[in-house]
C-alpha cells in the first residue's frame, strides 16, 4: 500500500540530473486507475498577481523529453517546452485565483479553490490525484502527496511547466500596465527591485494587499490612482519606472 505522503528523493538535492518518470503513474495504471492527474502550483509566495494550479493528465504510451521541475528550467526553456507539453498531455487545465480572491479568502482557501477550478476544467473525473508537497489542498479523497514530487513525477513536472508559463505570461502582460514593478522580470515575487518600487510607489492594483509585507509599505499609488479616473486601470501614464 502506498503511503499518503511520499519522499521519493529523501534528502537528496534537486538537480537536472534527476529525470521525472512515470513509475508512480504506472503503478496506478497497473492497479486499474486510468485517469491519474498530476498537480502543481505557482504564485503562492508572490506579492502580486494570481495563484495558478495546473492539473495535467499524461498519456500512457507516448514519450516526451526535456521535462523537468519548472524551477530547474530557464524561462526560454519553459517557453520552448510549453506547446510541446500542452500537445502531449491527454488533458490539462490551469485553475486561477485572482489577487483579490487571495486577499478575501486567504492562501489556504485560495489553493483549494484553484485546485477545484483546475480539476473542473479538465473535463475528466480523476481516479487518483498526485500533488507536489505534503499538504492535501485537493481534498477529493484520492490524493497522493509527494515531497519534491515535481522533480521525480512526470505528471507533476508537466503540470509545473504549464502552470509556470501560463502565469508568467499573465505577469509579463501586466508589466505593460505597471512598469515600475518589473513584473516581466520578477513575476510578482519579492526581490530588491520589486521592494524598491513598492517603497517608492506603494502597491499596484494587482498586489495582494492583505499580505504581511504591506504593513510597512507606503500607499503612494492609492493617492495617485484617483487622478486617472475610476475606470482607468493603467498606471503607466503616471508611473515611470524608478530605474529609468
Amino acid at each position: 500500500m502506498i503511503s499518503p505522503v511520499m519522499r521519493p528523493l529523501g534528502k537528496r538535492r534537486i538537480s537536472k540530473k534527476i529525470v521525472p518518470n512515470k513509475k508512480l503513474e504506472q503503478s496506478y495504471w497497473d492497479a486499474g486507475l486510468d485517469t491519474v492527474v498530476g498537480m502543481d502550483e505557482v504564485g503562492r509566495g508572490a506579492w502580486a498577481g494570481p495563484l495558478a494550479i495546473c492539473a495535467a493528465v499524461i498519456p500512457k504510451d507516448k514519450r516526451i523529453t526535456g521535462v523537468r521541475d519548472s524551477k530547474l528550467l530557464s524561462e526560454p526553456q519553459r517557453e520552448h517546452l510549453f506547446d510541446k507539453v500542452a500537445a502531449w498531455c491527454v488533458a490539462w487545465h490551469v485553475g486561477m485565483v485572482s489577487h483579490e480572491e487571495c486577499d478575501t479568502i486567504g492562501m489556504s482557501a485560495a489553493q483549494k479553490l484553484a485546485a477545484r477550478r483546475a480539476l473542473d476544467g479538465l473535463g475528466l473525473v480523476p481516479d487518483m490525484v498526485m500533488v507536489d508537497g505534503s499538504w492535501d489542498f485537493v481534498e477529493t479523497g484520492n490524493v497522493q502527496r509527494l515531497i519534491k514530487g515535481d522533480a521525480v513525477c512526470l505528471s507533476i513536472a508537466a503540470a509545473s511547466v504549464l502552470a509556470k508559463v501560463t502565469r508568467d505570461r499573465i505577469m509579463r502582460a501586466e508589466a505593460e500596465h505597471y512598469p515600475a514593478y518589473a513584473f516581466d522580470d520578477n513575476k510578482g515575487y519579492p526581490c530588491p527591485r520589486h521592494k524598491a518600487a513598492l517603497a517608492g510607489w506603494g502597491p499596484s492594483p494587482i498586489h495582494r494587499r492583505s499580505w504581511v509585507f504591506m504593513e510597512s509599505m507606503p500607499w503612494a499609488v492609492e493617492r495617485l490612482v484617483p487622478t486617472l479616473g475610476q475606470k482607468s486601470r493603467n498606471l503607466s501614464d503616471i508611473q515611470p519606472s524608478l530605474f529609468d
